[in-house]
Parts: structure tokens; C-alpha cells; sequence
């Protein structure tokens, strides 16, 4: 007899360390741009809080991004997230460095994407989240798909799901009331 595929709760219950991309994920995608080729990006402060929500419990959290920017440097730093892959051509190799310094098991680890860059590490984990806006082969592929877009509360959104499979809502819940 089949064994039954695990939902996207279980799977969520079981993280230890959630992995982001940036553009499309804590960003909506866009790159503004200044006539002096400085970049800008805009970040959610709901996703930020999300993140903190996250670590407050121990799951700790990571960026896995393609491009290389001080502005996600500066989010990264101010949201308390430690480990920092920027420029990254392979992010299979980078999920890989990040499990060994971790001594997390790929299938203690979520990753959240939005586009085909991401296809071959959200493979690799327990679980896989997307964006509402994500590419349709991402979402196809992955166990959960937020109704927020990028840059909008996506990221807030995975992490409240994570946060009720693991049974840590409420109390946060709970203290954020006063309670």
C-alpha cells in the first residue's frame, strides 16, 4: 500500500531553518533604479515581523538570492538573519553549504521562491513555498502557495502557516494581546 504524501502542515511542522529568496519573494519583483545606477528595493515591515516571529521560536532563518546588494544586506542585518548568500549562481551549492554549518537535514528545511532560479533547491527541501505571483511551473511544483504576492505579506503569510503547524501561533498570539 502507498504510503500517504505528507500535507503542507506536516511538512511545515518539522522546519528548523526557513530559507528565502528576495526578488518576488520579500521584494514584488521590481528593480527601481536611480540615473546613477543605484538600485532601490521595498521590503513589507509585516514579512519583517514574520521573520522575528519565526526566530523568537528557534527556527532559524536564511537568504539564498541571485543577485548582490547592500540594500539586502542592511534587511538581512536588521531582521537578525545570519546567514547570507548573495550573488549566488547555484543555489543548490549554497543550500548545501548552509545544511552543513547548520547540521540541518534537508527535510527540516523550507525554502520560498518565486521563479525558475529556484526550481532545483526547493526540490531539495521539506518544504516548498511560493508567492501568489510566483511562475506557474513554481507553483506547480510546490507544497504551498501563499494568496499574498511578493513583497505584499507572502513572506508574512508562510510564516504564520509555519508558526500555527508548529503550534506557536497562539502563544505569540497570546503575548503580542497582553495575555
Amino acid at each position: 500500500m502507498a504510503q500517504k504524501a505528507p500535507t503542507a502542515a506536516e511538512r511545515a511542522s518539522r522546519l528548523k531553518l526557513m530559507v528565502f529568496d528576495v526578488d518576488g519573494v520579500f521584494t514584488d519583483g521590481s528593480l527601481y533604479f536611480t540615473a546613477e545606477g543605484d538600485a532601490m528595493k521595498s521590503f513589507n515591515s509585516l514579512d519583517g515581523h514574520g521573520v522575528k516571529m519565526l526566530q523568537s521560536v528557534g527556527v532559524q532563518t536564511a537568504i539564498i538570492t541571485g543577485r548582490q546588494s547592500g540594500i539586502v544586506a542592511a534587511r538581512a542585518r536588521e531582521l537578525g538573519i545570519t546567514h547570507l548568500y548573495q550573488g549566488v549562481g547555484d543555489k543548490t551549492v549554497a543550500l548545501a553549504e548552509l545544511l552543513e554549518a547548520t547540521g540541518i537535514a534537508a527535510g527540516e528545511c523550507g525554502y520560498m521562491g518565486d521563479d525558475w532560479p529556484d526550481l532545483a533547491v526547493m526540490r531539495r527541501c521539506g518544504f516548498a513555498a511560493a508567492p501568489a505571483n510566483a511562475h506557474p511551473e513554481v507553483i506547480q511544483r510546490v507544497h504551498w502557495v501563499a494568496e499574498a504576492r511578493g513583497g505584499h505579506g507572502a513572506v508574512r503569510e508562510v510564516c504564520d502557516a509555519i508558526l500555527r503547524a508548529q503550534r506557536r501561533y497562539d502563544e505569540l498570539l497570546a503575548a503580542a494581546l497582553g495575555g
